[in-house]
């Protein structure tokens, strides 16, 4: 938000004229559906979907200290990753609370893309000048801000792969070396050309599905976005608002800054240690996690599924104990209809002795307990 007003992405114009039901979403003015969230959820789950995510964040890191500084400010092990790689990785304070999740790219040996929370941006550039702060320049670092030049969009679903390569025809110029976007594998990353543009094409998303996102100058995301709809239509591609996206990541049991992250919740807590890596050594929260991975954590984030029909479980929701004797042990933090399974779903944090799969508890909707089981993530479960 800007002076009192909602920010627009470059796809404002294009979410109108296909009548998207436009919501505020942190700070931004968004498509929340086109038609209903359930249609365009099948959509991505059936076919393929397509997302504006243009409100996300871009910050590049570059120079000869990138890898160094990035490995001692994430989680991750950034060296794991060759050039046209990404990996997801968090970005915590020292005492091991999230200040955001994110993906980093390396684009070449000492470029890295990085992709944040759009409610994040500014506290994420402000923390990472901050390590940059007093930083040795032996080895420089040098950290630009390009979101506001910059666009994205995700197209998800099974049937991509089938249009995507006529969208972005000839070979990979950068990044992960292809013939066709459609040869990169998962969380390959290529520069490519776009109407004689240079845009980057990742094989990631937040959907559980196949897919792809392209990262793009802002002025170019019409064009892109337009050829897309036109190459998938015949596919069964649908414009997808943000409705869909909360469901379809919550079925995948995907965190949700703001919901199952925060500052005073770490990545061991919420199930995400595979993403710390302790061998690499020192990093910022690096004593706190390894505590946390030794000891245990006083919280822990479960997947539950309701056992039979009830209204939608919702953020905030009080989780209970099964029974009369049950006490109140937790709250969701991520809850909804789930259009795949036909039933409540969602996430919330418990003590560890009560997050076992298959424990019953109650979730309080509408100020009656009803029951749900603990289940194993992800919720949602491709049958091939």
């Amino acid at each position: 938000m800007i002076d009192g007003k909602l920010r627009r992405t470059p796809l404002f114009a294009a979410h109108q004229r296909l009548g998207g039901k436009l919501i505020e979403f942190g700070g931004w003015e968004m498509p929340v559906q086109y038609t209903s969230i359930v249609d365009e959820h099948l959509a991505v789950r059936k076919a393929a979907g397509l997302f504006d995510i243009s409100h996300m964040g871009e910050e590049l890191v570059t120079g000869t200290g990138a890898e160094e500084f990035l490995n001692r400010t994430l989680t991750n092990d950034i060296r794991k990753l060759a050039v046209g790689q990404g990996q997801y990785t968090l970005m915590c304070h020292e005492t091991g609370g999230v200040i955001d999740d994110l993906y980093a790219y390396r684009l070449e040996s000492n470029s890295y893309l990085l992709i944040i929370n759009a409610s994040r941006i500014s506290e994420d550039v402000a923390w990472l000048e901050k390590q940059l702060a007093g930083r040795d320049a032996q080895n420089p670092v040098r950290l630009q801000n390009s979101s506001d030049a910059t666009g994205a969009l995700a197209v998800q679903g099974p049937r991509v792969g089938e249009f995507i390569n006529p969208c972005f025809p000839g070979p990979s110029l950068g990044g992960t070396r292809v013939d066709h976007v459609s040869e990169l594998k998962k969380n390959q990353v290529a520069k490519v050309l776009f109407q004689e543009c240079e845009i980057w094409v990742s094989r990631t998303g937040y959907t559980g599905e196949d897919g792809f996102e392209i990262v793009a100058p802002a002025e170019r995301m019409e064009a892109i976005w337009d050829r897309l709809l036109e190459a998938g239509h015949p596919y069964g591609l649908k414009p997808a608002g943000l409705g869909a996206r909360d469901t379809l990541r919550t079925e995948m049991c995907y965190p949700l800054y703001g919901h199952e992250l925060d500052e005073a919740t770490t990545p061991i807590e919420a199930g995400l240690g595979s993403f710390v890596s302790m061998a690499k050594g020192h990093f910022v929260g690096h004593t706190v996690l390894a505590e946390q991975k030794l000891k245990g954590v006083g919280k822990q984030l479960i997947a539950f599924k309701m056992t039979d029909k009830s209204a939608p479980p919702r953020s905030q929701y009080a989780i209970w104990g099964s029974g009369k004797e049950g006490a109140k042990m937790g709250e969701v933090t991520s809850g909804t209809q789930s259009p795949s399974l036909g039933i409540g779903i969602g996430m919330g944090y418990v003590p560890p002795q009560c997050a076992a799969v298959e424990t019953p508890v109650e979730i309080e909707i509408r100020g009656k307990r009803t029951p749900a089981v603990v289940v194993q993530k992800p919720i949602y479960r491709k049958v091939n």
